[in-house]
């Protein structure tokens, strides 16, 4: 009797949001894809069920495939309550999932449907953005099975070249904002409260230090305000995430929103709402900048996190901050 083998398929692996270069090879051949970028839409389907479309409830999801030979997988986050602008797209997810895990460059991402103007404008900040091949794999398109150039569909794009020197350091780009923190500067050092979790102990300390250093690594040359997120999980884990700008301004990402990508990324929220199990949080950001950061992402966290307290410390840049 023969036997009934179903063909290979991408929901056969447990799926995350970093899917390794080794891994993403051995499930491209397990499916019989000449190419890893075959893989990518193929993945788009499961990466639109981990979304999180509170209002709206549409689905996007996104697969990027970094130079890295890495595949980043990106969702939409909405947050009830507050202004849509708080609104995580799954481009900006994908790139920012990049950009926590050190990736450097952004070669090919299929999404499910056509990137919105704002995504599109996000991209920008990538050096050589036009160049990063694009495949929908949803919607009424005549060439949804083809990748095309970003300029294809952005053909006169406004960016970082319009507004910053060549040699300002771009999204996904080593960056090292000079900043020094003011708590320490004074001698008074850090608080050191530790947080209990699950009998786990997370001391305050360890969440300024990665706040800082997200906040060394933000993408801030529009502003000035170098910024970084740190959040603990129940998990007695702690995840953070930069601020992002885009030359628009409206596309950025708050290092709020980039904390929140890292910490569903990582599978944090167990697959309940985007706050669950978040239990402290603290923002790091350059006293002093052209804007601030700390208004909204107290509005931002009260609504996903209520119970939260949320800790700022000043930093202060020694030099100029890039």
């Amino acid at each position: 009797m023969a036997q009934n083998l179903a063909k290979p398929t991408a929901e056969m692996h447990p799926l995350r949001f970093v899917i390794e270069r080794d891994e993403a090879d051995v499930m491209r051949r397990e499916m019989g894809l000449a190419a890893v970028t075959d893989l990518l839409p193929a993945l788009v389907p499961a990466a639109q069920r981990m979304a999180r479309p509170s209002i709206s409830g549409y689905h996007v999801g996104a697969c990027a495939l970094g130079a890295s030979g890495r595949i980043y997988l990106g969702v939409n986050v909405e947050f009830p309550g507050v202004p849509l602008h708080h609104t995580i797209h799954a481009e900006q997810f994908v790139v920012t999932n990049a950009a926590i895990h050190g990736e450097r460059a952004i070669c090919f991402l299929a999404v499910s449907d056509f990137p919105c103007g704002h995504c599109r404008q996000f991209l920008q900040e990538i050096r050589s953005a036009s160049q990063i091949q694009i495949l929908i794999t949803g919607g009424d398109f005549s060439a949804a099975d083809k990748y095309r150039p970003l300029y294809y569909f952005l053909p006169h794009p406004f960016g970082p070249s319009d507004l910053l020197n060549k040699d300002v350091p771009l999204l996904l780009e080593p960056h090292r904002n000079d900043l020094i923190d003011e708590e320490d500067e004074i001698g008074g050092g850090v608080e050191k409260r530790e947080i209990c979790v699950n009998g786990l102990g997370i001391m305050e300390e360890e969440l300024r230090a990665a706040a800082v250093k997200a906040a060394m690594a933000a993408h801030a040359p529009y502003s000035g305000c170098a910024s970084g997120f740190a959040l603990a999980g129940c998990d007695g884990k702690v995840y953070s995430g930069s601020y992002i700008e885009s030359a628009a301004y409206n596309p950025s990402v708050g290092p709020l929103q980039a904390a929140v990508v890292a910490y569903l990324a990582a599978g944090a929220s167990g697959g309940g709402g985007v706050g669950e199990g978040i239990v402290a949080a603290v923002l790091a950001e350059r006293e002093g900048a052209a804007v601030s950061q700390e208004a909204t992402a107290r509005t931002l966290l009260a609504a996903i996190a209520p119970k939260v307290r949320l800790s700022v410390y000043p930093l202060r840049s020694s030099a100029g901050t890039v």
